[in-house]
């Protein structure tokens, strides 16, 4: 809703009266069909069923991404009192989840008739270049073309000359046409990320521009006649290839802010160096120009250092160097892109369903993922990603892994500390781009074996070796060799001593020629001389189907002092162990496990503000009182639970018991139970509202919240922890009503009816506090008029709570005596995306139709003779009791 104060002066309030056809809503001088996924058919039958009506419509909204856009625009042009237009694409997603580009790149000749438009949105299309017949809309105030192929503007773009906001960010603009500065009322240009190298003089006519955004470009110097724009306030340069600024920039009277991050600046005149709304991080400031040679280091390419709210970034032929804002770095060597590219990325949590983890491996990163997936580059491209430090390194190793669209792969990675402080950094080079994470695994040791044999031994522990004799294969085949040296706390309670764990792996599923020789380092305490033949067992595992099987008996061992060695034609797990245990597979199983496992602790605070917003934390135990520590002060709740074991990547859930529910509104959440995935190095962490079904007015709720593996039917066993919450009690709604700190009174509403069902002022405040952000959209789709929903969000402009509020309730006392008010709400919610919240206020509708058919079922009333009371039937819903009861 960025552009929504230029959107409602244009339109107007308008009267709104509601029809519907075939799930479109046409209100009026509304039409809102984008949120449909069949919009364009059923626009197109409204048009040919109610064409008078349809000529009135002065707002609509059509998604791009249909295959009948085409054939919708060549209605357009009768819309004669049009005003607001938005054509966006966009509203679809490929399969790796981005959206695709709307099919639009042209729009037909006749479109330049639409003499009232006024705002214009064009965005996530597919134009190359803006039709010329947009230039003939004399009236147009707002265009936005953002996220399209544009390579120019039209000479003739400054007979737009009402226009006050125009946005190209992420387009191809090379350059500028002149007639641009003929734009004379324009307050806000958006040019960011293009190809922009150089801008016109006449950019400085543009005298009543408030903000100029030209971030993201090539630009290596801009005209002085920019300290023309005395009427600019934010000018963005940053992410360019600037050598040089007018010192005259820092004389502009209303300029609060002057970015100039992330350029090519050596020096700069002294009156912006010392000005305080100036930004010069990123630039090469006071260092000695250094002329560029073939292998020339890093640091003399362009810095590109991007803060949180952006996700990508402008790569050229002349490379560069990127700084995320997480802390992850790229290096872009010259001639790695032979053309302008913009780079995409974002993190993400992994998905245990998607990144499959090794035995034994350990999670460092969220994964990154980069796009355009699939570009390949000239050069390599290097990539530095901070990770966790794993407790040990010497039993281990670091590795970027790589997703590929179909498997993962571990990348040659080396490890260094950077910055200040010194971070763990993984760096690796790639050739492409995909999805990366950091992990810990075992450390492998790698050999190829031709036919004439070969040794490899483990750098872990250099008595593991495996000795491969001549004519043991026809054709040269990798081995990897990983071992994973055996804790012993782990298993003293079991009463047994093992050796280290074996884990031998080839490239082929062919078994060996001739038996190949393994030796291994006979268990701790244990020697050649001493040992009780009786007790030693040689397990062979099979991981796959989680099974450890004795094969004692089915080699020869031989031993001498410290090693036993034995032959063997296929690989697989081997572990050797020294116990009285006669029948060891069982318990080979369960230790595995446990070497697996991590000791956590839950976690479940409430914030104090609001004791109704739960955090919910699984921390491995050495990290509890540091992150207690930082949450202190904003929670507060019971102490951490008793110490449970996880597996890495293992799914548990949560749930709230006695009188306390879940907000189901989650993608994670089924059947009241939230899921979880652990990963011992990121945060396991989620925040979620609770709610109660009983009344809480006249006391504190208490209940609690229990962690559980699996199904929650299953046994005790499955149960991990139980934590205690305690939920505030209610201020009462009878008498004075409640007042908040805005001074904005909430009536005593009831609306609908006893027959079909009512919903409270309880209900109301319930669906407040889930609306969030969408409210000026649902506040729209109501019905309220532009300027209603304008001058709430001006008067209550720091306080979302109270916006949300002030709309709800000023349209529900609008309409209380609308017997059809709360099926309006639910088209409304649905309209506006909110499917979530539609489904909730029917099951409140639903349950009050029930209790009142049981009412009447109950004491015998005869039809006509109705209840005194009817609010006496109020259902109680999820957002609370009712009023009355």
């Amino acid at each position: 809703m960025a552009e929504l104060p230029e959107v409602g002066e244009a339109l107007g309030e308008g009267s709104f009266v509601t029809a519907a056809l075939e799930g479109c809503r046409l209100a009026g001088n509304r039409l809102n069909l984008d949120v449909y996924p069949d919009g364009c058919r059923q626009f197109l039958e409204l048009f040919e069923k109610r064409r008078e009506e349809m000529a009135q419509v002065e707002f609509l909204r059509l998604n791009c991404n249909e295959t009948l856009i085409d054939s919708t625009l060549g209605s357009l042009p009768v819309l004669k009192c049009l005003k607001s237009l938005v054509l966006k694409g966009g509203h679809a997603q490929d399969e790796f989840g981005a959206c695709q580009q709307g099919s639009l790149t042209t729009l037909p000749e006749d479109f330049g008739s639409l003499l009232c438009l006024t705002h214009l949105d064009l965005s996530f299309n597919s134009f190359s270049r803006l039709p010329s017949c947009v230039t003939n809309l004399a009236s147009l105030r707002v265009l936005l073309v953002c996220h399209n192929s544009l390579v120019e503007l039209p000479e003739d773009f400054g007979q737009l000359s009402k226009l006050t906001f125009f946005s190209a960010m992420k387009n191809q603009l090379r350059d500028l046409p002149r007639s641009i500065g003929e734009l004379a009322v324009l307050q806000r240009l958006d040019l960011s990320e293009n190809a922009l190298q150089s801008l016109p003089d006449e950019i400085g006519c543009l005298y009543n521009c408030m903000e100029l955004d030209l971030s993201g470009n090539q630009l290596m110097r801009v005209p002085d006649s920019l300290a023309n724009l005395q009427s600019l306030q934010q000018l963005r340069l940053h992410s360019n290839l600037l050598v040089t600024v007018p010192a005259s920039l820092a004389s502009l009277p209303n300029l609060s802010r002057l970015d100039l991050q992330n350029n090519r600046l050596r020096s700069i005149p002294p009156e912006i160096q010392h000005s305080p709304f100036v930004h010069l991080r990123g630039n090469p400031l006071g260092e000695p120009e250094i002329p560029l040679q073939s292998g020339n280091c890093i640091s003399e390419l362009g810095r590109v250092f991007l803060v949180p709210s952006e996700d990508s970034f402008t790569v050229t032929s002349d490379g560069c160097k990127v700084i995320l804002a997480c802390g992850i770095q790229f290096y872009f060597p010259p001639g790695a892109a032979t053309t302008s590219l913009t780079i995409h990325f974002q993190t993400l949590s992994p998905d245990p369903q998607w990144v499959k983890l090794r035995h034994h491996d350990i999670l460092l990163s969220e994964v990154l993922e980069l796009r355009p997936h699939g570009i390949v580059f000239q050069q390599e491209v290097q990539i530095w990603m901070p990770y966790a430090s794993p407790q040990t390194l010497r039993e281990r190793e670091v590795v970027v892994r790589t997703f590929n669209g179909q498997s993962w792969s571990d990348l040659q990675t080396k490890v260094e500390r950077r910055g200040k402080p010194k971070k763990h950094m993984a760096c690796c080079s790639i050739p492409h781009f995909s999805w990366f994470l950091v992990v810990s695994r075992l450390v492998e040791n790698k050999c190829s074996v031709p036919s004439e044999g070969t040794l490899l031994f483990s750098t872990v522990d250099p008595s593991i070796k495996v000795t491969f004799p001549p004519g043991v294969t026809e054709e040269t085949r990798s081995v990897t060799l990983q071992v994973c040296v055996h804790v012993k706390t782990k298993t003293q309670a079991l009463v047994l001593l093992a050796g280290p764990l074996l884990c031998l792996s080839q490239n082929s599923t062919v078994d060996f020629l001739r038996p190949v020789k393994i030796q291994l380092p006979l268990p701790p305490g244990v020697t050649g001389l001493t040992l009780n033949r009786s007790r030693l067992h040689l397990l062979h595992g099979n991981l796959q189907a989680q099974t450890w099987d004795d094969i004692t008996n089915q080699v020869v061992l031989e031993f001498t002092h410290l090693y036993v060695r034995f032959e063997v034609t296929h690989f697989s797990w081997y572990w050797l162990w020294y116990t009285t245990k006669t029948y060891v597979g069982g318990i080979a199983r369960k230790v595995y496990e446990r070497l697996r496992l991590y000791q956590v602790n839950f976690i479940a605070l409430q914030r104090k503000k609001d004791p109704e917003q739960v955090l919910l934390q699984c921390v491995p135990k050495n990290k509890v009182d540091p992150v207690l520590g930082k949450l202190h002060d904003r929670y507060q709740g019971p102490e951490p639970s008793d110490i449970v074991e996880l597996f890495e990547g293992e799914q548990f859930f949560a749930a709230f018991e006695r009188g306390i529910n879940i907000d189901a509104d989650r993608p994670d959440c089924v059947d009241g139970r939230i899921s979880f995935i652990f990963y011992s190095h990121l945060k396991n962490m989620k925040e979620i509202y609770v709610t109660a079904e009983v009344d809480r007015k006249g006391q504190a709720v208490r209940g609690q919240v229990s962690f559980y593996r699996g199904e929650r039917k299953g046994p005790d066993s499955h149960w991990l922890a139980t934590l205690p919450i305690k939920l505030p009690k209610l201020k009462s709604h009878s008498g004075d009503h409640s007042e908040p700190k805005n001074g904005f009174s909430l009536p005593p509403l009831n609306l609908g009816n006893a027959e079909t069902g009512y919903l409270t002022q309880a209900n109301l405040l319930g669906i407040a506090g889930r609306i969030g952000a969408d409210w000026q959209t649902i506040g729209l789709n109501l019905g309220l008029p532009y300027q209603q929903i304008e001058r709430i969000g001006y008067n209550h402009r720091e306080d979302l709570d109270s916006q949300i509020l002030n709309m709800l309730f000023s349209w529900a006392q609008q309409n209380s005596e609308d017997h059809n008010c709360v099926e309006k709400l639910i088209t409304a919610m649905k309209e506006s995306g909110r499917q979530d919240i539609a489904d909730e206020i029917e099951t409140v509708i639903e349950l009050g139709r029930q209790k009142y058919r049981a009412s009447i079922r109950r004491v015998a009333w005869l039809p006509g003779k109705l209840p005194t009371n009817p609010h006496a039937t109020i259902c109680h819903g999820r957002w609370g009791a009712p009023a009355g009861l």
